[in-house]
């Protein structure tokens, strides 16, 4: 039965706000009434008005998504109806998460089925998540899919987190480097030049190089700037073209440590997704077809739109992945055990870990060989500018 919101005045004059169940909003007025309250409003719970509809669509962080399916499974499983464990949700929730559960809500409380309540904020729940769900509905095992599902998204959030956090300290150190060269080419060097000008003094070649780049970066910033915003422009035009996707992802891809990382990583989404999708009881056509449009990486998109063409043409799976050289022998010849066993989805959930494991080793690998790396450009970097200065005051002093 529907739930109402309403705002009452009591006898004594004080507001009141709480729920009812109702058939109707006007059987839901009719019963506050028969308590003596004055109804100043009755709301389905769930119904957002204009403005606030709207703002609902807005894209919510993956962490409130990951509590959103934790708390959705747990309250599943516990064996609450679909329609009250949202309401609590909504009653939980905080800013946009709250307002698209609210949404949600209503669309099912309307007679929407959950799947397709959430297929409508696509920009929120991916194709996989509808997919699964969809899934869990049709074969009566909607707990068991979102238990899974909120297993697999926490395990992607402590993933993310990870890659994120080991790329933390590389970062600061480069963008400090940054910082140290523009105040030095802007503040610094510019007032050392002005002082070897005034003694005329002969510089070495070292010195005319930082000064000619200060003198640059002093005067012609803004030229360095437009440059800057161009080159990212264009780019980003490049990239949102399938060829120019294809050509920069690949090109990450061939790259040493940076590439043997974006590629554990794709292959661990494919393995992880693919695994769950199959668990659920989706065809391996559809999942292949539903990975290939998810997975972030143009090459391994098109790849993958490649293997399913072969499946479909009675292929098996392993076999078609083997063609090509960006999926390790390993994924393959375990797939191959996965299909002669008939426990693919199993196999391939050892996999995705086997992958993130491997991931996790780049990570710290590419932190690893980052770290002398940035060491040496600073030493060089700071060894350049020392000379650059220091060896025009040795020959001044020396005059004197």
């Amino acid at each position: 039965m529907p739930i109402f919101k309403y705002l009452v005045k009591n006898k004594q004059g004080e507001n009141i706000k709480g729920k009812v169940e109702a058939a109707s909003k006007a059987q839901a007025v009719s019963t506050l009434m028969g308590r003596d309250l004055f109804v100043i409003d009755v709301t389905p719970l769930g119904q957002q008005d204009g403005i606030l509809t709207g703002l609902a669509k807005n894209k919510v962080k993956f962490e409130e998504l990951v509590n959103f399916t934790r708390q959705l499974a747990t309250m599943i499983n516990a064996g609450l109806p679909l329609a009250t464990a949202l309401s609590i949700l909504e009653e939980q929730g905080k800013s946009e998460m709250a307002k698209l559960t609210g949404n949600l809500l209503k669309d099912v409380e309307g007679g929407l089925s959950f799947s397709v309540a959430l297929e409508k904020y696509k920009e929120n729940f991916s194709r996989i998540y509808v997919q699964l769900v969809k899934a869990g509905e049709v074969g009566g095992v909607l707990d068991e899919v979102l238990e899974r599902l909120a297993i697999t998204m926490e395990k992607e959030k402590d993933f993310r987190a990870k890659t994120r956090g080991a790329m933390v300290y590389p970062i600061i150190i480069i963008l400090a480097m940054v910082a140290v060269a523009i105040v030095m080419m802007v503040a610094v060097i510019p007032k050392l030049t002005e002082m070897y000008e005034d003694f005329g003094a002969d510089l070495p070649a070292a010195t005319k190089v930082l000064m000619n780049i200060s003198g640059f970066f002093v005067n012609s910033w803004w030229v360095v700037l437009l440059i800057a915003l161009g080159v990212f422009a264009v780019l980003r035009a490049w990239k949102k073209t399938p060829q120019g996707e294809k050509s920069i992802d690949g090109f990450f891809l061939r790259m040493p440590i940076i590439g043997v990382l974006k590629q554990k990583i794709v292959l661990t989404d494919f393995t992880r997704t693919l695994s769950l999708l199959l668990g659920a009881g989706v065809s391996l056509l559809e999942a292949l077809d539903i990975v290939a449009s998810a997975i972030d990486s143009a090459v391994y998109r098109g790849q993958l739109k490649e293997v399913n063409k072969q499946v479909e043409k009675g292929v098996i799976l392993s076999d078609a992945i083997a063609h090509y050289e960006n999926f390790p022998p390993i994924l393959y010849q375990m797939i191959a055990v996965g299909e002669e066993t008939g426990k693919l989805d199993e196999i391939l959930s050892k996999i995705s870990e086997y992958f993130e494991k491997e991931s996790e080793y780049a990570i710290k690998n590419l932190t690893t060989a980052i770290e002398p790396m940035i060491m040496i450009l600073l030493g060089l970097g700071v060894g350049f500018i020392v000379i650059a200065i220091i060896m025009p005051i040795y020959s001044l002093t020396s005059q004197f």
